[in-house]
């Protein structure tokens, strides 16, 4: 019976042995996985760190957008008639003030040479009445009928001449002419539209940005975009803002203008823009992964006679992988960046630089 006793003492001794190895292997590879491990000839615990330093900084910001043209506007006719000629060659340049097309008015030309034959009539009577008022021959009532009648007929002349002036309809501004909906001979109407009318030289981006950055862009700002088709980064500057943030979107919506001489940009293109909200020189950046939340704000730790330093920073700046620190650090702090969710502040460590590592 004693050997049999003994015989189970053993195989659980044994048990419990084999037990026991295997936790400690798991807590071994747990404790790599995290970042860091104990130095097989200390009680320090191995982690990773970098030293910060301080660097220029330009706090980006990335949004969409879209090409605009200058100016742009629908030709259509302010009267309605016949086309009697059109004057531009679709898709081509043309200038502020050129005619682009005539429509007919050979019957208002027939009305105002009779405006002007009554009005020159009405004139001479009136003259004759003036002399006549002065040697009292007839009443200031019949005078003043005179001038009425004349001043009527020239107000009628008038307007026959602004008619007229409609029928040649010119370009409003520089620009180029697109592709156009009518053809010689045809009735045009008010509600046609004959072409359309660009200019973009320069071209207006149009994009919103949060409103968080409403206070950091200003006009002059300026900007760099892309556009799909190239990896050109084009330029441009902010001209102007809305004075309001869109209450739906929160957002702000801005208008910057770049340069289109070669007419590579096309309005109604899409834009990739991005705009550097400010620049700060000697900024302290550290790795995003040593940051850690904490109940007050964010926290890293750092290195300090050996041992591990909780540390409250401040910073409202994040790029990809960095973190803009204005408050807390100081250049030269050795900052740990692995196994952190493990350290408590006094932890005995033994700090890898990065530029070690790398070697």
């Amino acid at each position: 019976m004693k050997i049999k006793y003994i015989l189970y003492a053993a195989i659980a001794i044994l048990l419990g042995y084999l037990i026991y190895n295997r936790i400690n292997k798991n807590n071994q590879t747990n404790t790599k996985g995290k970042g860091f491990s104990k130095n097989a000839n200390s009680n320090k615990i191995v982690v990773n760190g970098v030293v910060a330093t301080s660097e220029d900084f330009s706090d980006e910001v990335s949004v969409s957008g879209s090409i605009e043209a200058n100016e742009q506007v629908e030709i259509r006719s302010e009267i309605s008639g016949l086309i009697k000629s059109i004057n531009f060659k679709e898709g081509t340049a043309v200038s502020k003030g050129s005619l682009l097309l005539k429509i007919d008015d050979s019957e208002l030309q027939a009305q105002y040479a009779q405006a002007l034959t009554k009005q020159k009539l009405a004139s001479e009577t009136a003259d004759r009445a003036s002399k006549l008022l002065k040697s009292e021959a007839i009443s200031i009532e019949e005078f003043d009928n005179a001038e009425a009648e004349l001043k009527s007929l020239q107000a009628q002349t008038q307007l026959i001449r602004a008619q007229l002036a409609k029928t040649s309809i010119r370009a409003p501004f520089s620009g180029r002419i697109g592709l156009r909906n009518v053809s010689n001979g045809a009735y045009v109407t008010p509600s046609q539209v004959i072409a359309n009318l660009v200019s973009i030289n320069p071209v207006k981006i149009s994009f919103s940005i949060p409103e968080k950055y409403s206070q950091l862009v200003n006009d002059g700002s300026k900007i760099r975009f892309t556009v799909a088709g190239t990896s050109k980064i084009f330029d441009g500057v902010i001209y102007a803002k809305e004075p309001a943030i869109d209450i739906t979107t929160r957002t702000l919506v801005i208008k910057a203008l770049a340069e289109n001489s070669n007419n590579y940009l096309i309005p109604g293109t899409f834009a990739n823009v991005k705009i550097t909200l400010r620049s700060i020189k000697d900024a302290l950046l550290i790795p995003s992964v040593a940051v850690t939340p904490v109940l007050n704000g964010k926290q890293v730790f750092v290195v300090k006679d050996g041992k591990a330093t909780s540390v409250n920073i401040v910073s409202d700046v994040r790029t990809a992988d960095k973190l803009l620190v204005s408050n807390g650090l100081n250049t030269g702090d050795t900052v740990i960046t692995s196994g952190i969710m493990a350290l408590k502040a006094g932890t005995p460590v033994e700090v890898r630089l990065a530029n070690e590592t790398k070697k």
